[in-house]
């Protein structure tokens, strides 16, 4: 299954970018280049956010450009979780299976596997005011467990939380992904962050997303775009 961007422009206001690359199935993309380049503007036209100017997304071979955010094979995870405080954390993860909550005892039953594999086994009653940051992060990584699609998109969400928590959601995403062979691309700001969960990583900058390349090849000897954005 491979994601293909076939003379991608997207433009917003006076900011153009352009993607021409493809992605095969099962890697783990960084995005990685300097704020306001397009990282998370190439992660929403995935998603059917933003609309191309030119060009066409494709996923195996089928256009899917004009399909509407709900049908197509994405889950996309924000930095501010995007939890419902009048929600349960069962109901917020539940969302993943039925939009209108009306879930049967076995779907009930995968809501709490869900929970108790992201480590909150037991919070189901909570509600996300109650959690720390960190837990309503895993809260939010359960229900796109359960969305069981085969591209997870992450826009910086473990941004705000300290080296030691974020890394453990890192490698949590990371047993996620492997354990579905699906395929992830992740916004990320920190070439450490990069280094710890891609094995690839596409370069976004000066209005251009190049084709993926080998993560720890492309840190070890960065272009000079890279390297001025690292200080390198």
């Amino acid at each position: 299954m491979t994601i293909t961007f076939d003379n991608l422009t997207l433009t917003q206001g006076e900011f153009t970018l352009r993607a021409d690359l493809q992605i095969e199935e099962g890697h783990k993309i960084a995005l990685l280049g300097p704020s306001g380049g397009g990282k998370s503007t190439l992660l929403s036209a995935l998603a059917g956010f933003i609309a191309p100017t030119t060009g066409r997304i494709l996923w195996n071979g089928d256009d899917i450009s004009q399909t509407i955010p709900a049908k197509r094979p994405v889950t996309l995870l924000f930095q501010d979780h995007n939890l419902f405080p009048h929600l349960s954390v069962a109901q917020n993860i539940g969302l993943g299976l039925r939009p209108n909550l009306r879930l049967s005892a076995n779907e009930h039953q995968i809501v709490a596997e869900a929970l108790a594999r992201v480590g909150l086994d037991g919070q189901g009653d909570k509600h996300p005011a109650q959690l720390s940051g960190g837990q309503q992060q895993r809260v939010a990584i359960a229900r796109a467990l359960l969305r069981d699609k085969p591209i997870l998109l992450l826009d910086e969400p473990f941004a705000a939380l300290g080296p030691a928590l974020k890394h453990e959601m890192l490698d949590l995403v990371a047993e996620i992904v492997d354990a579905a062979n699906a395929t992830l691309l992740m916004v990320t700001h920190q070439p450490e962050d990069a280094l710890w969960i891609s094995d690839q990583t596409v370069l976004i900058a000066d209005g251009e997303a190049h084709a993926p390349q080998d993560t720890k090849t492309l840190m070890a000897d960065p272009p000079a775009v890279l390297r001025a954005y690292l200080g390198t």
